[in-house]
């Protein structure tokens, strides 16, 4: 399938340079008159953000919503979705409320509304930026239909660590791949002029450092040095503010001992001064209250600092609300500190159009027309696709001839509910098509299939209930597991080829889904063992919200595609990848190590004064471990294909440049196999001597071409003195003259490579 050209009236792809957020006389005017006109317990009533109860993200739930609208106590409501509730609660606020001041309507819509795309690791994982793009604008076309306006996304926290649950919501491991996609993002969900009726704000988060969480647990300390901060992790955050995000969240964790959330530096010297940011800045859910625990006061004094530092939106936990006026009453924050939070509410709503037509986004026919139709069927389809990774592929196991039986066994093989992955809260799970009856309908009758549980999601009761929540039900079958792998092998008997949807199930990964074990649950090595003992052909489709530990399944299992979990149309994505209709062309967007011992790992490590020898396992005294070798399982950014493409030598244009000069980096890709398909070229760059440690590799362009099976092409990368750049120690931003190498391959292990040379 065909990228999807002009998705409604806005197709176009946008720039990733269009900028909101200049300061407009006309919206100041306005917002100052409107202020003028303002009590105290008004401005405070803006800095509410309140849940409606709705696909709730978390455990405190708001009350009397209905009340506090009327009183002018909301600025604004997430959770709350469909033109004709959204009206409703509109017209309390703007006929009812004492000054009319519209309210902004938000939700989590992550990786699609209704028609939900492959979790954001997944779509990451198609390196396609235009794609990921236009699924950002489908999302906003179809949640901004519902009545919404504002999204909490993208997430671009930088995540090493497989054990932490919300990996599966961000872009991987690399800093210059996330912000790549975070720019996309942010354009796809505001396109070119957020007043447009089909537009959502975006709001960036977890600011920040929350992906480094220490020990992979969620809502955990962070700590690292600001050298790492600047070159590694902020830059994606920054991304997303130069492409005009107009919000960013804050995360749970403290940064430099201070919790995020009242983090004055963070929010008030880098994100105001430093970067020039001009929009909202949002909590997390009751993040202002949980500064209690972080152990800086009472609610009254964590919502003072929270305040302080740069909070505009306390969400959920009406801190703000209950205890700012009795700390301006006594000294403890200032009016200008309350005003500063109320302008930066009232410009989200001024620059959404809210007060020019608060109910411009109520529209129940539009409603009816624009969600899930066919076009955003088929690109989720075809995301979904693009976003599978093939691991293994022994002996040509892959692609399957579109005949005779096959089985697909393993209990995430008859589960709609888990195919949409982690937060979809706006999915509608009895609509979506399990990977079975996905496969049926993109089959039809080609291919008989033949289907059985084969095993529980996992041999514990109490963690199978913890892995499917919020309705993302998996049948249990509580007979013996010999019982129930004995007649799954029979069913499998039945076929020529057997498919094993095994992996995770939707709610192992994503936000409060920390995992130590990243093995395929024993249950399931069990089942996967017995089918193998077939000795048919077996396929390892496997569904995963993380990296996993997959050692054994490669030693054995002759081909291995992790779809991830791929959103509406997953089951009919499958079987365009198994039976070849597509040849599957995902990158790994996070390493997949051997062992969860050696988490946190990525490819852009530093080389240690004692490193292992090239090519060696083991050396005393060197930096590796005695029990397994330094080598990730499968390296970022690999991904196999169903042909083989073959890489020239690097050509360099010159050996030398200056600051001013462009490097020309050229290799020739050929086709070498059997099947048209595309490969994601990638370019590193590794600084060989500086005045501080520099990593191995770093990632700084990458290029997706298709090619026709026998077709070559020549690739030309420009490499300019701003890709040689990072921050020192004074944290400024230069390039150092000297040695450098420059790598291009098809993932961060396999690359050619050249040397050149920076000069005065």
């Amino acid at each position: 399938m065909n990228l999807i050209k002009g998705i409604l009236c806005c197709g176009l792809v946008l720039s990733s340079q269009l900028i909101f957020g200049q300061q407009d006389p006309k919206m100041d005017r306005f917002i100052d008159d409107l202020m003028g006109k303002m009590t105290i317990e008004e401005k405070i009533g803006q800095l509410n953000l309140v849940t409606a109860g709705e696909a709730t993200t978390g455990s405190v739930v708001s009350t009397d919503v209905e009340g506090k609208i009327k009183a002018g106590n909301i600025g604004g409501i997430f959770s709350m979705t469909t033109p004709a509730r959204i009206r409703k609660a509109q017209e309390l606020a703007v006929n009812q409320s004492r000054l009319k001041i519209p309210i902004i309507f938000g939700m989590d819509v992550i990786h699609g509304y209704k028609t939900i795309f492959p979790i954001p690791l997944g779509l990451a994982a198609t390196w396609d930026m235009d794609l990921i793009q236009k699924t950002a604008r489908v999302a906003a076309i179809e949640a901004s239909a519902d009545g919404l306006n504002w999204t909490f996304s993208p997430m671009v926290d930088i995540s090493r660590d497989a054990r932490w649950g919300r990996i599966s919501e961000g872009s991987g491991e690399d800093t210059y791949l996330s912000a790549r996609i975070a720019r996309e993002m942010v354009v796809g969900y505001q396109g070119d002029d957020l007043k447009k009726y089909n537009t959502l704000m975006a709001c960036v988060k977890h600011f920040a450092l929350y992906g480094a969480a220490e020990a992979g647990r969620d809502y955990h300390t962070t700590d690292m040095s600001l050298h790492r901060m600047y070159n590694e992790y902020l830059p994606p955050y920054k991304a997303a503010i130069d492409a005009g995000a107009q919000s960013i969240m804050t995360s749970f964790n403290d940064i430099n001992g201070v919790p995020a959330s009242a983090n004055s530096w963070l929010l008030t010297d880098l994100l105001r001064t430093d970067w020039k940011f001009n929009g909202l800045v949002v909590t997390d859910y009751t993040a202002v209250n949980e500064l209690i625990d972080h152990g800086l006061g009472d609610l009254q004094q964590v919502s003072a600092l929270s305040l302080k530092a740069g909070v505009d939106m306390d969400m959920v936990g009406e801190g703000f609300l209950t205890t700012l006026k009795k700390s301006l009453d006594e000294g403890k924050v200032s009016a200008a500190a309350i005003d500063r939070a109320c302008r930066y509410v009232l410009e989200a709503k001024y620059k959404l159009g809210l007060f020019e037509d608060p109910f411009r986004y109520c529209n129940e026919d539009r409603a009816k027309k624009e969600i899930g139709k066919s076009e955003h069927l088929q690109l989720a389809r075809e995301a979904a696709t693009k976003s599978f990774v093939l691991l293994k592929n022994a002996n040509q196991t892959l692609p399957l001839k579109k005949s005779g039986t096959v089985a697909v066994i393993g209990p995430l093989a008859n589960t709609g509910a888990n195919m949409p992955g982690t937060w979809s809260v706006s999915a509608d799970l009895a609509k979506t098509a399990s990977l079975v009856d996905g496969m049926r309908a993109a089959l039809g009758n080609q291919v008989q299939i033949v289907t059985h549980l084969g095993a529980n999601l996992t041999d514990d009761a109490a963690l199978q209930e913890r892995s499917t929540m919020f309705g993302r039900t998996i049948p249990r079958d509580d007979r013996p597991a010999e019982t129930i792998i004995a007649e799954a092998v029979a069913t499998a008997n039945k076929a020529d080829v057997i498919v094993a949807a095994l992996g995770e199930s939707s709610e192992m990964s994503g936000e409060s889904s920390s995992r130590t074990d990243l093995n395929i649950p024993a249950s399931q090595r069990r089942l996967l063992e017995a089918l193998l003992k077939t000795g048919k052909p077996v396929v390892l489709v496997l569904f995963a919200g993380r990296p996993l530990t997959l050692t054994w399944e490669n030693e054995h299992v002759p081909a291995i595609l992790n779809v991830w979990f791929g959103g509406t149309e997953t089951g009919k994505a499958v079987a365009d990848v198994l039976f070849g209709d597509v040849n599957p062309s995902g990158k790994l967007p996070a390493t997949f190590p051997q062992h969860v011992g050696q988490l946190p790992m990525y490819y852009s490590q530093k080389n240690t004064g004692r490193p292992l020898a090239e090519g060696a396992w083991f050396q005393k005294f060197r930096s590796n471990y005695l029990d397994v070798s330094n080598a990730p399982l499968y390296p970022f950014g690999y991904g196999l294909s169903y042909t083989t493409f073959d890489y020239s030598p690097i050509t360099l244009d010159k050996q030398k440049i200056t600051a001013s000069d462009k490097l020309q980096v050229s290799v020739q890709l050929k086709n070498a196999g059997n099947y048209d398909g595309a490969e994601v070229v990638q370019l590193y760059i590794r600084d060989m001597v500086g005045s501080q440690t520099r990593p191995i590799k770093e990632l700084k362009n990458f290029q997706k071409v298709f090619l026709k099976k026998g077709e070559t092409k020549t690739l030309t990368f420009e490499v300019s003195n701003e890709d040689l750049k990072f921050y020192n120690q004074k944290l400024e931003h230069i390039s150092e003259p000297g040695m450098f190498k420059v790598f291009v391959g098809g993932n961060s292990r396999d690359l050619k490579e050249a040397d050149f040379e920076l000069v005065n």
